[in-house]
C-alpha cells in the first residue's frame, strides 16, 4: 500500500532515499532550503569510493592530533576556537580509535560499500545518467617510500576486506595519466572504484528523474517540527506548513538539532571540506588521483581540474578560510608540472562527521514513521543509492541485506 514519505535534505543521501521510496511506489516529497546538490553534495572528489572502508578514527592518526592543533598547513586542521565545543565528539573520536574498535567500523563499512555501486545501477539507469559516470578506477601515488609504508596497514585493511587494489609499475604511470610529473615511487590502481564527472549535475540528474517519475520537490527552509492534538504532524517552514506522515532526515550535517527535537542524541559535527577548481587547467586526468604524500587529490571534471583534500573541523557557521584550499595549488603544481592556475574558484562545505565515521541508517527510537539517514562523512556520495536503498526496506518491513545495528543511533545513548 502506498504511504507518503517527506525527506528533509536534497543533497545526495536525501535525493537517492527519495528516489529508492518513489520506486517503491509511495508518494514522496522532498524538502530543502536551496536546490538538490547544494551543499555538501555539491563539492566532493566525485568517487564512488569503495575501498573507503578504513575510519577516520585509528591509531595512527591519534598520533598526528597535536600537529593537527599546530600546524594551520597540514590536511587536517582543528580550529582552537572550537575545541571546548568539540571535546566530547574528540573524546568518542578517541575511544573509536582502538583497534577492535577500528575492526568493528570497517567490517560493518565493507558490508554497506559492497553494495553501494550496484544500488546506484538503477537510479543511473532511471535517469540516465551513464554518460557522467568513468569506469577507470582510482589512483594512489606516493612520491616517497615513507608515505608508502605509512599508508600499508590502511590497505591490508582494506586488502582483508577483499577491495581490489593492482601495483602499478611507476614506469607505466606515463601511459595511464601522461599529465603526471615522473616523481612517484609507488602507484596503486582501485580497478572497482567509479567515479562520476561531476557530483552536483550527476546528483540534480537524479532528482530530475525524481520529479520526472511523479516526486514533488519543494524549496523551503524548514525550521521545526509539531504534532496537533489529533497526532498530525506538519513542518514549519518559511513558506507555510507542510503536512507529514512518514518522514526521513537526511540533512547532513545539519541533523544533530533534528535528531535532539526527535529525543535522540548523536555526537555529530561537521569537517568542514575544501577545494580549488581550475576552469582552464591545461591537463586532463584520466581518472581521481589520491597524492599520499600530502593527502589531496586531483580529478578532472565538466568544469576543470578539481583539486580537494584539505579540511579542518570549526563551527558550522564560521567563516570559510580560503587559504586553506590555495594551498594546495603549489602540491597539485608539483604533482601536474603543466597545470595552469590562473583561473581559480576555491569552495568549502561541511562534511557530517560521526565518531566512529560510521553513517546514522535507522529509525528513529521512539518515534512512529521517522528515519534517520545522515553522518556519511566523506562517503556521502558513494553510500547515497545503498543508503536509500536501506531506508526503503526499512520502511517496506524487508530484511536489509546487511546488519543494521552498526548504523542505529542508539550505539550514541
Amino acid at each position: 500500500m502506498a504511504r507518503h514519505f517527506t525527506v528533509l535534505g536534497a543533497g545526495t543521501v536525501g535525493v537517492c532515499t527519495a528516489l529508492q521510496l518513489l520506486r517503491d511506489g509511495h508518494r514522496v516529497t522532498l524538502i530543502d532550503r536551496a536546490a538538490p546538490a547544494s551543499g555538501c553534495s555539491y563539492g566532493n572528489a566525485g568517487i564512488i569510493q569503495v575501498g573507503g572502508l578504513v575510519p577516520l578514527a585509528n591509531p595512527g592518526i591519534l598520533r598526528q592530533v597535536p600537529k593537527m592543533l599546530l600546524d594551520p598547513e597540514g590536511p587536517l586542521l582543528i580550529r582552537w576556537q572550537y575545541l571546548p565545543r568539540l571535546m566530547p565528539y574528540l573524546l568518542r573520536f578517541i575511544a573509536s580509535a582502538r583497534p577492535e574498535r577500528v575492526a568493528h567500523a570497517a567490517n560493518a563499512l565493507g558490508t554497506i560499500l559492497d553494495r553501494a555501486i550496484e544500488a546506484y545501477r538503477p537510479l543511473i539507469q532511471q535517469a540516465g545518467a551513464w554518460d557522467m559516470v568513468r569506469e577507470t578506477g582510482e589512483l594512489y601515488l606516493y612520491k616517497t617510500d615513507a608515505a608508502y609504508a605509512a599508508a600499508a596497514s590502511a590497505h591490508a585493511l582494506r586488502r582483508a576486506h577483499g577491495v581490489k587494489m593492482e601495483e602499478i609499475p611507476v614506469g607505466e604511470l606515463s601511459q595511464l595519466e601522461p599529465c603526471l610529473a615522473p616523481i612517484y615511487r609507488h602507484a596503486l590502481l582501485f580497478n572497482d572504484c567509479i567515479s562520476v564527472r561531476d557530483p552536483a549535475v550527476f546528483t540534480r540528474r537524479l532528482a530530475d528523474a525524481f520529479q520526472a517519475a511523479g516526486g514533488t520537490w519543494i524549496q523551503d527552509e524548514i525550521t521545526d517540527l509539531d504534532s496537533n492534538g489529533s497526532g498530525q504532524r506538519h513542518l514549519i517552514g518559511a513558506t507555510g506548513r507542510h503536512a507529514l506522515d512518514e518522514l526521513v532526515i537526511a540533512t547532513g550535517a545539519y541533523s544533530k538539532p533534528w535528531a535532539r527535537k526527535l529525543g535522540s542524541y548523536v555526537p555529530l559535527d561537521t569537517e568542514r571540506g575544501y577545494h580549488l577548481m581550475l576552469a582552464d587547467p591545461g591537463v586532463e586526468t584520466q581518472r581521481p588521483l589520491i597524492f599520499g604524500d600530502q593527502k589531496f587529490g586531483a580529478v578532472s571534471m565538466l568544469g576543470g581540474l578539481r583539486i580537494a583534500g584539505t579540511a579542518e573541523l570549526a563551527k558550522l557557521d564560521m567563516a570559510p578560510n580560503y587559504a586553506r584550499a590555495h594551498r594546495l595549488l603549489g602540491l597539485a603544481k608539483e604533482a601536474l608540472p603543466d597545470l595552469r592556475t590562473d583561473k581559480v574558484t576555491p569552495w568549502m562545505g561541511h562534511r557530517p562527521s560521526t565518531p566512529d565515521s560510521l553513517p546514522v541508517i535507522c529509525r528513529a527510537p521512539g518515534r512512529d514513521k521517522t528515519y534517520f539517514a545522515f553522518g556519511h562523512g566523506h562517503l556521502g556520495l558513494t553510500m547515497g543509492g545503498i543508503t536509500g536503498r536501506l531506508i526503503a526496506d526499512l520502511a517496506a518491513g524487508r530484511t536489509p541485506p546487511i546488519d543494521m545495528a552498526p548504523f542505529d543511533i542508539a550505539r550514541f545513548s
